[in-house]
């Protein structure tokens, strides 16, 4: 049975529903005070280096990679992480084809150009080739693009989710929150369509507020920290290899 929540509103002693100034999940932080918090979140580290933070940002890939696979989220020899290179920010890293995400190494990862020629590491093969044979073209690349605009996230109809962020971090949070939302979406639809019903939206101000503070480049890189600092626990430096 869906919890009520799920299915009415709060109605205030008048009556009518009227949106509180609280943030979300925790009662008495207004919005000045939810700003002033955020502005106190660490941030990524910063390089004078630009070799130095290649070699860090390919650990931090293959530490996504790991956490990916503890996810579920590879598919066969499908799916792929990516992050441009400091040193040469046309071409980019990216997994190998074929290897288990729950097994990649720093070493393992391969940098290529837009054109998906492999200009560094691994082996000079063919990229992004789908269980069906169909290659993405660069048409299709430039067309998702142009979709996902300024935005972090799309939905990819009739094939899954893609996130992106500044940091690596960021991105690999948005999507395993992106991935967490579709579920309780479909499971609140499904409970609620089960006793004819709707699911009762959120105001556009209360998630409107929701973004601004806890939607921010700084919060991804934030919260998909502890999942960093477990693989890094539970792997020891194997991925870092």
């Amino acid at each position: 049975m869906a919890p009520p929540s799920a299915l009415s509103t709060d109605h205030r002693s008048n009556g009518c529903s009227e949106p509180s100034a609280a943030a979300p999940h925790e009662p008495g932080l207004n919005k000045h005070r939810a700003n002033v918090q955020m502005s106190k979140f660490p941030g990524p580290p910063k390089f004078d280096d630009k070799l130095e933070e290649r070699e860090y940002l390919k650990g931090r890939l293959a530490a996504a990679f790991r956490i990916f696979g503890r996810y579920g989220f590879d598919e066969g020899v499908a799916g792929h992480i990516t992050v441009r290179d400091p040193v040469e920010p046309t071409t980019f890293w990216v997994n190998p084809f074929g290897v288990a995400f729950s097994l990649i190494k720093k070493s393992d990862l391969i940098r290529v150009d837009h054109t998906g020629r492999v200009v560094d590491g691994g082996e000079d093969h063919v990229l992004y080739e789908s269980f069906n044979g169909i290659v993405l073209v660069e048409k299709e690349g430039q067309q998702i693009a142009a979709c996902l605009g300024n935005k972090k996230a799309a939905l990819l109809q009739n094939h899954g989710l893609l996130t992106v962020g500044g940091t690596i971090e960021a991105a690999v949070f948005w999507f395993i929150s992106l991935e967490k939302c579709c579920q309780a979406q479909l499971a609140a639809d499904a409970a609620a369509g089960g006793r004819g019903q709707e699911t009762v939206k959120i105001a556009d101000d209360d998630a409107a507020f929701t973004n601004k503070a806890i939607g921010t480049p700084a919060a991804g890189w934030f919260s998909a920290k502890p999942l960093f600092d477990v693989i890094e626990k539970e792997c020891g430096e194997d991925y870092m290899q």
